[in-house]
């Protein structure tokens, strides 16, 4: 594990480069261009907002338009990371099986890519509290820390996927469509209170539902989340890192054969 992350460090200015490449790629010849970087997410929320307010009338939140925004540009972060992520080394096969390339560069550029595309979205979200006169809390302070560790965990995820997807392409496909899954599993649409009290028990059990419930609450409720889930969550990054770690260098010198 220690090993990959010097990898990493030496190659910090080849993972710039690259995530430099790959924002100014990504919108070439759209005439809006990185404007879709803060549409796409509005666009989403716009959709969300009308269905489940005023098709569903779901009323059990106020200020849900700010509810969902703030629980939904952590999940495009995670969907758009993994489902970008998982492909990357056999996008990229080209440039391993041609020369001497560290593969382990394309999981953390596709995380860092989307990173950026988060945190530009992130005033948005400000803006939409300030329109709406919703104080902004002190709790706000630990969300680099919660970014951080979502980082983390989402590196961790993307390098065990990424790797694993060059020997078994279905990968991708599951990938897709467990996220689908999940999204309804996290409380996004719907706040964790309107979950059974006999079902409540899967929010802490799965990571990425505690993701969006920790935003929620350093945004909007002004309070940190329970020691117990940072402790899990934290357990949860380095558990990913560091499988993540062991299955790349198990499956890395295979990677130029199979490509």
């Amino acid at each position: 594990m220690w090993q990959n992350i010097k990898e990493l460090y030496r190659y910090r200015s080849l993972i710039a480069a690259l995530v430099q490449r790959h924002l100014s790629m990504r919108y070439r010849g759209s005439l809006l261009g990185f404007l879709w970087t803060l549409l796409n997410p509005l666009c989403l929320m716009l959709v969300y907002t009308v269905v489940f307010r005023y098709y569903i009338r779901f009323n059990q939140v106020e200020n849900y338009t700010i509810f969902l925004f703030c629980g939904l540009l952590p999940w495009l972060w995670i969907t758009s990371a993994l489902t970008e992520g998982v492909g990357s080394v056999v996008a990229s096969g080209h440039l391993i099986t041609k020369s001497m390339f560290p593969a382990q560069v394309l999981p953390a550029v596709a995380v860092l890519t989307t990173l950026i595309n988060f945190l530009l979205s992130l005033p948005i979200l400000f803006l939409f509290m300030l329109a709406t006169g919703m104080p902004f809390k002190l709790t706000l302070l630990a969300l680099p820390g919660l970014i951080a560790l979502q980082f983390v965990f989402l590196f961790g995820m993307v390098l065990a996927l990424s790797s694993l997807n060059v020997h078994y392409r279905d990968i991708q496909h599951l990938v897709s469509n467990i996220l689908t899954f999940l999204f309804f599993l996290c409380p996004i649409v719907y706040p964790a209170s309107s979950v059974p009290e006999r079902f409540r028990f899967s929010l802490t059990l799965n990571p990425f539902a505690l993701i969006t419930q920790s935003y929620h609450m350093l945004i909007l409720e002004g309070v940190l989340p329970p020691l117990s889930s940072a402790i899990y969550l934290s357990a949860w990054a380095v558990l990913c890192v560091v499988l993540g770690g062991m299955i790349y260098t198990h499956y890395r010198e295979s990677f130029a054969e199979l490509l």
